[in-house]
């Protein structure tokens, strides 16, 4: 059965992961390339060391020609490896030519065993840990092997030394390793988390325009079509009686229409209240509406108090739309005859009451669901909580106050000073 290793693949970013190193496959990190340079020259150094030892003290060995080459075969190869790395299969293979060659050396030289060192990181990087950690015992003994060869008489540090730096390096390799991991897997969680998020952002955000782009198109469209409706309704009973006053409500439906028109416009663009375009401010706009809806019995005053003050465009198109959405209500089930509208700008806040001489209705609880200036087919309209709603955003705040057959009074307030807004 072939381990899962055995199949190429690209080499960890983490440095220190077992699918870097000298005889790693693929591309690989700078990191990663500065090490396998690193253990290539180490274990070149100490295979030249040793070779020049054994020349200086064994010149006319027998055994010379063999270490030569042998050397030469060892530092070719791993040269090689460092210079084009391959795949992983193909730095295994090396690295048992590697590894057959050093154990035959150091069988007939035992001065090269400590070239051990820069195989047992290789090692370690390349195979799997178990393999690894196989290799790197059975390459640890030999080199205690070849220290008692050498040594002349018997030294605990030429017994104990070995085992302990294969171990140290071991034992450093694979917590590194797990290390790596590990936070590999943090990342991961991380990248993962985020993206959700964004999602889950984006998610919000549609829905939250696509609330938005319906409130607008309640307070705008939806109610001109509604005021048209009525309009030609009223015409068609009177075009036999009164053709004058039918042709009236003709030419209002058709005023209506126009302005609806306008709006659409203006909804595609930028969403802004027609009756702002233009550079006109929310007191004119407000007049503009109090006089288009004085009309069938419904007479719309405008009085502003404070300051001409300039107002955001996202504060001011929020109370237009207030106004809009309020008077719509009032015309379609409050019976009123008369209606106000009050803008007042203070310093740091505006409000605008918006009030009529209508039936009224009973005062909503607190944070209850009855919507009392709302339209009573929810397939409709919005009501009171889109107007809820869009100040809300703003960080301002809604208050009614009705009885009974005695008409209500709707206050907008919107702060004009940066503020948090609610939660909702």
């Amino acid at each position: 059965m072939r381990h899962p290793d055995d199949h190429p693949q690209p080499p960890s970013t983490s440095p220190g992961s077992p699918a870097s190193g000298a005889f790693a496959p693929g591309a690989q990190t700078r990191d990663d390339r500065l090490l396998s340079a690193l253990l290539t020259t180490a274990f070149v150094v100490l295979l030249a060391g040793a070779l020049l030892r054994y020349v200086l003290k064994h010149g006319d060995s027998d055994r010379l020609p063999w270490i030569v080459g042998l050397s030469v075969v060892l530092a070719v190869v791993q040269v090689a490896g460092q210079a084009r790395p391959g795949s992983r299969r193909a730095g295994r293979v090396r690295l048992a030519v590697v590894v057959a060659c050093w154990v035959v050396v150091v069988l007939l030289a035992p001065s090269f065993a400590w070239c051990a060192v820069p195989l047992i990181h290789t090692a370690l990087r390349l195979l799997p840990t178990r393999s690894a950690v196989a290799l790197v015992t059975a390459l640890a003994t030999l080199v205690v092997l070849a220290e008692l060869r050498l040594a002349d008489g018997f030294d605990p540090n030429h017994l104990l030394l070995p085992p302990v730096v294969a171990a140290l390096a071991t034992g450093v390799f694979v917590y590194l390793t797990r290390e790596a991991t590990r936070r590999q897997h943090l990342i991961d969680d991380l990248v993962r988390t985020r993206r959700e998020l964004a999602a889950t952002e984006r998610r919000e955000g549609t829905l939250a325009e696509r609330q938005r782009l319906s409130r607008e198109i309640h307070d705008s469209l939806a109610q001109g079509l509604s005021s048209q409706n009525m309009l030609l309704q009223a015409a068609d009973r009177q075009w036999d009686t009164d053709p004058q006053a039918a042709r009236t409500h003709l030419r209002t439906a058709a005023s209506i229409a126009a302005h609806g028109l306008t709006e659409a416009r203006r909804l595609v663009h930028d969403l802004a209240p027609a009756d702002l375009a233009e550079g006109a401010g929310l007191a004119q706009a407000l007049a503009t509406l109090a006089a288009r809806e004085s009309r069938d019995g419904l007479t719309v005053r405008f009085h502003a108090e404070g300051p001409d003050t300039h107002l955001p465009d996202q504060a001011a198109s929020a109370l237009l739309r207030t106004a809009q959405g309020a008077l719509a209500n009032i015309r379609e089930h409050s019976g009123a005859r008369t209606a106000a509208l009050t803008l007042t700008c203070l310093d740091d806040t505006v409000a605008l009451d918006v009030a009529d001489d209508g039936r009224g209705f009973p005062a909503p609880e607190p944070g209850g669901t009855r919507d009392p200036l709302g339209d009573p087919d929810p397939l409709r309209g919005h009501g009171l909580p889109a107007i809820r709603a869009r100040l809300r955003q703003l960080g301002g705040t809604l208050a009614i106050e009705s009885t009974p057959g005695e008409g209500a009074v709707l206050t907008a307030t919107i702060p004009l000073t940066p503020a948090t807004p609610p939660a909702p």
